[in-house]
């Protein structure tokens, strides 16, 4: 019998069963013992059990009757019945699927971190009809995902929800916080993408599944800030690809319009229909080249009371600073993270709200060394710049991101350095400027302040072993010098100096051997340890001994570009 026999009458359904669990949230199991072989997918019973009575496995079933009917006629050239079939397509809608896997707002927050990198992957796909691995990528889906991107930047550069950014290799990193969860989530470059050989298929199951969930999500935010969903843009700069700005004046002209309806309704008590006149109008008179209309949001005074402190401190970071993007400069992610924190920003091309030549801009960023005209009344920087002032909080010098010079190195800020155990040279900079701010006094580096009396402290000790020998000469030390006022003492009563010192020798000499005793402490704490936890414990040891190892090739490496640098 063929491997892959099939008997006569039996549907083959893997594709629509495989759909369905990706929708339904039912992933496959690692087995102890694989039955048939590595190239399967095993699910638990139950999990199959529970899909076999779901509503939308018929649809799909409806769906594959369809599609063969419409093969069918395009094979026989019956050109009128396959025209009518292709106007009678069944549909079917994941509301139900995401009512059912989310039952709580929160829980779709939580989830929302694959979902978010999956669709900003698709919006950096170019906007064409592509072929990939047999599976065709509509255009159609590229735009829904760049619209639900932006949708989504968008409220979070309009409430200041955004707390950490990173760039790396592979794309942007940004981290926000909304409802008290954290979102992480990945933008590529904007580069050429090359599609790599990958199912597309279940890929694009995952993102039918995520347009929905955003979609769900983007509506239940926007509405928690009183503006309109789906948002209503200006066309013009749409066709300018100037969205995401499109969608700050509109939020811009929705702030504005709630605040005005607030006050109606407390005077007079007008209704939603005249609100959304007033919206309308408001957007039809609103200037697309004001100066402060990108993202000059309107401080609600209601609002601004429920901002807790970290969201405040994010939207005064930028504040009075007027941004201008250089055309070399990554437009979209500074278009998102400057009004984010508070700030104006404008960008060289068509559609910007202010022009270059605009004489109250404080800062230009570029990265190129040749500019063509340069003023003195702002500072030229480059884009880094403002990815370290945003996780640093504070507003970092600019000597070291002038164009053309070397800027320093680009910290993550999803690393924690305390518990790494290496702090770069820069992050300590980067501290003090913060104390500096806050007014306050920094103990010196590897040192606190209640452990002054700490030899290892006192030394900047961190190896295990220099510390004991560090305690071994302070015992000395103390020794030594009760040896001296014991011999001043006898001297004084008249006693011979040869028996004092050879009985003091005696007491220095038999001084305990503090090496020796840490090493069989810890030799006897093991030896009442069942084989398990010695086994932690040694697996404990060895990534600790990793981490060291990677802490000293991290100085030997830092060491080497210094003597580099002097001696150059």
């Amino acid at each position: 019998m063929p491997k892959h026999y099939r008997p006569a009458g039996k549907k083959k359904e893997g594709n629509a069963a495989k759909k369905l669990c990706i929708l339904k949230g039912v992933f496959p199991r690692e087995p102890k013992k694989k039955v048939k072989g590595n190239h399967h997918s095993y699910y638990h019973l139950k999990d199959i059990m529970f899909l076999k009575h779901e509503p939308l496995l018929e649809k799909l079933r409806d769906m594959r009757a369809y599609e063969k009917k419409v093969k069918k006629a395009m094979s026989k050239k019956n050109r009128d019945l396959a025209e009518w079939l292709l106007t009678r397509k069944p549909t079917y809608t994941l509301d139900m699927l995401i009512k059912e896997r989310y039952p709580k707002f929160i829980d779709a927050l939580r989830d929302l971190d694959d979902c978010l990198s999956m669709v900003h992957l698709f919006a950096a796909l170019p906007a064409a009809d592509r072929i990939a691995d047999g599976e065709k990528i509509p255009v159609s889906r590229v735009h829904n995902c760049r619209r639900l991107s932006h949708e989504w930047l968008a409220y979070i550069s309009r409430s200041h929800k955004l707390r950490k950014t990173f760039i790396s290799v592979k794309g942007i990193y940004y981290q926000a916080e909304v409802e008290g969860q954290k979102i992480t989530w990945l933008t590529p470059h904007a580069l050429q993408q090359v599609l790599p050989e990958v199912d597309y298929r279940v890929l694009l199951t995952f993102l039918e599944f995520y347009e929905t969930l955003l979609t769900f999500v983007n509506f239940r935010l926007y509405h928690s800030i009183s503006v309109k969903y789906p948002p209503i843009l200006d066309p013009r700069l749409e066709a300018l690809a100037a969205d995401l700005y499109a969608l700050s004046r509109y939020l811009d002209a929705s702030g504005q319009i709630y605040s005005m309806s607030s006050e109606a309704i407390t005077s007079s008590g007008s209704d939603q229909a005249e609100s959304e006149l007033r919206l309308a109008q408001l957007q039809q008179q609103l200037s697309s080249n004001e100066p402060g209309a990108l993202m000059n949001l309107v401080e609600d005074a209601a609002r601004e009371d429920e901002d807790d402190l970290e969201t405040q401190q994010c939207k005064n970071l930028f504040k009075n600073l007027k941004f201008f993007l250089s055309r070399e400069a990554p437009r979209e992610s500074l278009l998102f993270i400057i009004p984010a924190f508070g700030g104006t920003v404008s960008w060289e091309g068509e559609g910007a709200p202010f022009e270059e030549s605009d004489q109250s801009i404080t800062h230009q960023v570029a990265d190129r060394s040749s500019q063509g005209h340069k003023f003195l009344s702002r500072e030229y920087i480059q884009p880094q710049w403002i990815y370290d002032c945003v996780n640093a909080r504070i507003i970092l010098p600019t000597e070291k991101y002038t164009v053309g010079c070397v800027p320093p190195p680009h910290l993550s800020p999803f690393v924690d350095n305390e518990a790494e155990g290496y702090v770069p040279e820069y992050a300590e900079a980067i501290e003090r400027l913060k104390a500096a701010e806050r007014k306050e006094v920094l103990p010196l580096s590897g040192m606190g302040k209640e452990d002054l009396d700490d030899p290892q402290s006192l030394l900047g000790i961190i190896d295990r072993a220099e510390a004991i020998e560090a305690a071994k000469k302070k015992q000395k030390r103390s020794m030594k010098e009760k040896v001296y006022h014991e011999e001043l003492k006898l001297e004084l009563e008249g006693a011979q100096y040869s028996a004092v010192r050879s009985d003091m020798v005696a007491e220095v000499d038999a001084a305990p051997d503090l090496r020796q005793m840490a090493e069989d402490a810890a030799n006897m704490s093991e030896v009442g340890m069942s084989r398990n936890k010695r086994e932690l414990l040694k697996a404990i040891k060895i990534s600790e001994q990793k981490k060291q190892d990677s802490i000293n090739l991290i100085k030997k490496r830092k060491k080497k570009i210094d003597e580099a640098k002097s001696s150059a």
